[in-house]
């Protein structure tokens, strides 16, 4: 008799599970829903790139030569005639522009061809400048290729009243809110996190190439393509979160590792964007043929314009995000003193992951509207990513205010130090920028000490 009792009490946890055991399950559960959404990102982004990123999926039509011929003042230019011919004087086909200044050739098979434009089909007035009516270009395997031609009406559309320190002011404004928004998420990570990510770059670059292929190949409009660029680079951020930086820290990985593991990871995040994307530049097919608009003291074409309102209507939303809402708020308290947020009761992992979110949808923006301007190339991203730092520096670490101010003051002394300097040295007055901050007042103008050090 003395051992049924032992015999029930070994028993009973077999035949009726105890409160207790149900909890101790809990976290394995967790712990399995975690795995399983890691996996469905995963599958979810390697499927996004083999549909997107693959050219010889999208590109149904083959090889193509193709362009826009326009002036900044009389716009697109139609019915001008382009003649495509291969290396050895064979001629392939010709087409002449569309009303919107566009033309496209296909060619036989990937190689070099002879792009000839008809001079005597342009309109009076308009002349070939630099470069002369033909061009040497070499086309890929399913690869549009695309070809410029300088153009010039002879006309200023009253450029004689224009200041250039008033333009150069102006379009410094348009590129340091550019840099802004891809800042503003570089900034809230360090500020929650302590990473100095300098892969963020390249998730600037993907939101311009995945526009691209969405845009270009797919024949997507270039707004609703924009839209699922900023979809996808949000995924990423949650991607780099959830698959790296959260087991990394999780591990005790120490902030100057992961620098280092940053720095690995941009390496290789851009030489396999060159390896699937290319050396070219290209442009996306709207909004391409835009003729500047005169405003008195200076021009923009109307996709500057929007660039510059969608800008200030992104980082407005991003403003009262951080100042009205309830993961605003735990974002910026987050960043302030993480210990005392969590004990706070605040979910830190929560709030990280949304920042991450967040800051790969914003580099995504970014990348778009960048090469809306400049055309996309496989290694924009890290070209801007100096400037970022500079902004982010100037601003202030880990505050999104600060990276919103320093950028705009970045973006203005880059484009107006061209009065002085030449304009391909530009970025070097960036540099020479952060460097002066650094000596001078390294906590940034809304940052302070106590961050620093």
């Amino acid at each position: 008799m003395t051992h049924a009792p032992d015999r029930v009490r070994r028993e009973d946890p077999r035949r009726t599970p105890s409160p207790s055991a149900g909890k101790t399950g809990t976290p394995g559960h967790r712990s399995t829903g975690k795995r399983t959404l890691i996996r469905l990102l995963l599958v979810t982004f390697v499927g996004l790139g083999i549909a997107v990123l693959t050219p010889g999926v999208a590109s149904a039509d083959g090889e193509q030569v193709r362009g826009t011929l326009t002036t900044n003042t009389t716009g697109p230019i139609e019915g001008v005639t382009v003649t495509v011919e291969t290396a050895d004087g064979q001629e392939v086909g010709e087409a002449e522009s569309d009303e919107r200044g566009r033309f496209s050739v296909p060619v036989p098979a990937a190689g070099e061809y002879v792009v000839t434009l008809d001079a005597d089909s342009l309109p009076e007035g308009v002349t070939v400048g630099g470069g002369g009516d033909t061009r040497t270009v070499t086309v890929e395997v399913n690869g549009r290729e695309p070809v410029n031609f300088a153009l010039s009406s002879g006309e200023r559309g009253g450029g004689s009243e224009r200041i250039l320190a008033v333009q150069l002011f102006v379009d410094g404004l348009r590129f340091g809110l550019l840099i802004a928004i891809c800042a503003v998420g570089l900034s809230l990570i360090f500020g929650t996190t302590g990473l100095t990510n300098f892969a963020h770059g390249e998730m600037v670059t993907i939101g311009a190439i995945v526009a691209f292929y969405l845009n270009v190949d797919a024949d997507i409009p270039l707004l609703a393509s924009a839209v699922l660029a900023v979809i996808i680079g949000g995924l990423i951020g949650a991607l780099n979160e959830l698959a790296l930086w959260r087991p990394l820290r999780r591990r005790g990985t120490g902030l100057v590792a992961a620098l280092v593991v940053s720095i690995g990871l941009s390496l290789a995040v851009r030489y396999i964007i060159q390896t699937v994307y290319g050396g070219r530049s290209n442009p996306y097919t709207d909004y391409q043929s835009q003729r500047a608009r005169d405003y008195g003291t200076f021009a923009l074409t109307d996709r500057d314009l929007y660039s510059i309102i969608i800008s200030l209507v992104v980082l407005l939303a991003v403003a009262l995000m951080l100042q009205r809402t309830r993961i605003g708020k735990a974002m910026r308290a987050v960043a302030d003193n993480r210990d005392l947020a969590a004990s706070s009761g605040i979910n830190v992992d929560r709030v990280i992951l949304v920042v991450w979110v967040m800051g790969g949808a914003l580099a995504a923006l970014g990348g778009v509207l960048l090469g809306l301007s400049d055309q996309i190339q496989w290694d924009m991203g890290f070209r801007l990513l100096l400037l970022m730092f500079a902004g982010v520096t100037l601003g202030g670490l880990g505050t999104a205010y600060g990276a919103l101010i320093g950028s705009v003051i970045v973006g203005v002394f880059v484009q107006m130090s061209t009065l002085v300097i030449r304009d391909d040295m530009k970025y070097v007055g960036g540099l020479l920028l952060l460097i002066l901050i650094l000596i001078v007042r390294p906590q940034g103008i809304l940052g302070s000490k106590a961050r620093i050090g």
